[in-house]
């Protein structure tokens, strides 16, 4: 894989771009309070200065309409040179209609950090493209704005990810972790959310060490993605360390099973060193999604490629920051990830 270019680190005072660059939940009369706690958290937790892009907070409906200026406030927040990250506001199922009007020569010209996960996928794809590095972690309206407070494990990883030069090392996983569904409404931001005993992840499959480059996101996302003009070379692949998570949506255990036969047949399983796999929502078809992996491994004689199964990051709370190009290793007899380089200069 062709090295990423690493964007420079935050500082405390550093502004960032908040985008909304799929569902434009943001902006709409209902949500804006939550946006709003959300830019609170960046300011006081972060020391942080928050500006919008022009269409940030148009609301649902508008930018559902327009994918052209959703591209627009990407593109004008990467050449914008007072703004030193850009941070997504949410995810949703539809950034894939902005690939028509991508300037990649702008992101590659002015690499910066990128934040966000779910369907911010196709983003961080469109930065691999330009050759710029990413970071797949939370978003304004989920993480940032946590009910009562962000949780504390989700705000020490972006803190090592996005504002420090030393390697993040060892991911220990975290002591507790949510599921739980509370809608969002502004007379429920003083509720939080029921925390349960956090299971760990477990090596599911393979021995020894593995050693490689992240590179993954959302499976479901992944799937619109494939064939497009931001879906990787196969040099891309050689010797990864392939992230997978999947979405709130719960996709039925037959259908991850479809699509990793797909990532087997195709080759790709059979170039990377190992795979992460982030807790299922809910911990929904814990058991099943584990079968199912173990059960196309064996289909296509791959029964001792390392996974490390049921990490903290992706669709649920709180998670890590996984930094894309960083190098990483799998420790399977101690269950164990260390993300050993660093994604910021």
């Amino acid at each position: 894989m062709q090295k990423l270019i690493h964007p420079n680190l935050l500082k405390q005072g550093d502004t960032v771009a908040t985008v909304s660059l799929s569902w434009g939940g943001a902006g709409d009369a209902d949500l804006i309070w939550r946006y709003q706690q959300g830019v609170r958290r960046l300011q006081e937790v972060f020391g942080l200065h928050v500006v919008e892009m022009k269409h940030t907070l148009d609301g649902t409906d508008s930018l559902y309409r327009n994918p052209k200026d959703r591209a627009d406030d990407l593109t004008n927040a990467f050449s914008d040179p007072s703004v030193k990250a850009i941070f997504s506001c949410i995810g949703g199922e539809d950034s894939i209609r902005m690939l028509p009007f991508i300037d990649y020569d702008v992101i590659r010209n002015n690499p910066k950090i990128f934040l966000g996960y779910s369907d911010s996928t196709v983003t961080h794809f469109i930065c691999m493209k330009a050759g710029v590095g990413s970071f797949y972690g939370p978003s304004i309206l989920a993480e940032f704005a946590e009910n009562v407070e962000m949780h504390e494990y989700t705000r020490d990883s972006v803190y090592k990810s996005l504002f420090a030069t030393d390697p993040p090392g060892v991911v220990e996983p975290s002591e507790l972790w949510t599921g739980e569904y509370l809608p969002w409404e502004e007379s429920k931001k003083h509720v939080q959310r029921v925390m349960k005993t956090n299971l760990g992840a477990k090596c599911i499959s393979g021995t020894g060490t593995v050693e490689g480059h992240l590179i993954g996101g959302c499976m479901d996302v992944m799937e619109m993605i494939k064939n497009t003009e931001i879906w990787p070379d196969d040099s891309v692949w050689d010797g990864a360390i392939l992230f997978f998570e999947t979405s709130e949506e719960m996709p039925l255990p037959a259908r991850l099973r479809y699509w990793l036969r797909n990532y087997a047949a195709s080759g790709i399983l059979h170039r990377v060193s190992g795979l992460l796999w982030g807790k299922p929502y809910q911990l929904k078809y814990y058991d099943e999604y584990r079968q199912e992996i173990l059960k196309v491994l064996a289909e296509y004689d791959l029964a001792n490629l390392p996974v490390l199964y049921g990490l903290d990051f992706g669709h649920t709370s709180p998670m890590f920051t996984i930094s894309y190009g960083a190098w990483a290793k799998i420790v399977c007899e101690e269950n164990r990830l260390e993300i050993l380089s660093c994604g910021v200069k």
